[in-house]
């Protein structure tokens, strides 16, 4: 089936099935209204049936000082969210780090996993397969790189239960989040694969559900997948008491027992609410949401320092891009001129500031919790005057 690209006729051609069924013409003017129809080419690439555009509300935060290896500047970091009390959340945790000096930021690594599976008739022609994978990688490194200006096979691993093989390719992507650029690259490894391999699969699959694609995972968590930060602050502890409103024994007494609760109920990784903070901030820099599933995997770690409250966060599987995707359109390429990252070059830089958006997330949040503040905060923030 061939759905239409997004145009004012195709629009219109849909819209006029939509009433003929019922929907009012109210959600035609809020989806279809006349900014969406002016940029309508503009989402040629991105959607398939597209009948406008969902108003997401954006705040921002900051300034945030990130002091990383790529990203070395005061952030206003927009977030787009319908959770209230998120921004205002964040934003506190950005002051109390602004406060502190700013946050120390380390990317530790990147690559990006496709892993096709492969089935034979033995484990004997498994074997040979595998071995000619081996012996054959610079031409299945070429054939994959021949479909890509930007991406780099770095390695291709494989793996045999019985007569089946996966073979885990792990890419740099450039500024790209390169979900697309690496599904693209396999495949061609594939077919190179299926012409040169002197033993031939019974069947074979370009992704094999190895990779940790959009999921939480053991193997993410432990390789990575995408930028794999680190992110620390240490926060003094007037800072924490006028700023955040708690003690800083209280806020740890509450992060044993919230790392308990996350042991027995078997969470990958441990943290508070990552996915909070990197929603909000893919929503609003046009980023594949749906990433949030394994971006949001990783470890949040509190003690006492000589000064304060010492906070780490790290995060293995940070999916995300300043070029390609969703960040080229008009209102996701304005929030990333928020954060002054859009473009190439651009990429490693969101990336370490994402993850001290996360650090301000756990912070706040943390002592919120530890402070008795987080349901009066919500209740205030979410039911306004009528609360």
């Amino acid at each position: 089936m061939t759905l239409p690209r997004p145009s004012g006729s195709a629009i219109a051609r849909i819209w006029s099935r939509l009433t003929q069924a019922g929907v009012p013409e109210t959600a035609r003017a809020i989806l279809a209204d006349d900014s969406t129809l002016a940029e309508v080419d503009h989402y040629a690439g991105n959607i398939e049936n597209m009948v406008g555009t969902v108003k997401v509300p954006v705040g921002v935060i900051g300034p945030l000082r990130v002091n990383g290896v790529f990203a070395q500047d005061d952030y206003f970091v927009p977030l787009a969210t319908t959770e209230a009390a998120l921004v205002a959340s964040y934003a506190r945790g950005a002051k109390a780090v602004g406060k502190s000096g700013g946050i120390s930021v380390a990317t530790l690594g990147e690559g990006i996993l496709r892993s096709p599976a492969f089935r034979f008739d033995s484990i004997a022609n498994a074997g040979l397969f595998v071995n000619w994978a081996i012996t054959s990688a610079n031409d299945l490194v070429a054939a994959a790189e021949a479909t890509t200006r930007f991406g780099k096979l770095l390695s291709i691993d494989p793996v045999i239960d019985g007569e089946i093989v996966f073979l885990m390719c792990r890419y740099e992507t450039g500024d790209a989040a390169g979900q697309n650029m690496v599904t693209f690259a396999t495949e061609a490894l594939c077919r190179h694969a299926l012409q040169s391999s002197p033993v031939q699969p019974k069947s074979w699959f370009l992704e094999a559900n190895f990779s940790g694609d959009k999921k939480a995972s053991f193997l993410g968590t432990m390789l990575g997948r995408g930028r794999r930060v680190t992110a620390q602050v240490d926060v003094p502890e007037d800072v924490v008491e006028t700023t955040l409103g708690s003690p800083i024994d209280q806020i740890l007494e509450y992060g044993r027992i919230a790392n308990l609760g996350a042991l027995m109920t078997g969470q990958v990784g441990a943290q508070a609410h990552f996915a909070n903070g990197l929603a909000a901030l893919y929503l609003a820099t046009g980023q594949d949401v749906a990433c949030v599933a394994e971006s949001a995997v990783g470890f949040t770690r509190m003690e006492r320092s000589e000064t304060g409250l010492l906070v780490t966060v790290t995060l293995p599987n940070l999916i995300l891009g300043t070029v390609g995707g969703g960040t080229q359109l008009p209102s996701q390429a304005a929030g990333l001129d928020i954060l002054g990252l859009r473009g190439t070059g651009k990429a490693p830089a969101l990336a370490e500031v994402a993850a001290a958006l996360c650090l301000c997330g756990e912070l706040s949040l943390t002592a919120a919790v530890a402070g008795g503040q987080f349901g009066s905060a919500h209740k205030r923030l979410a039911r306004g005057k009528n609360a």
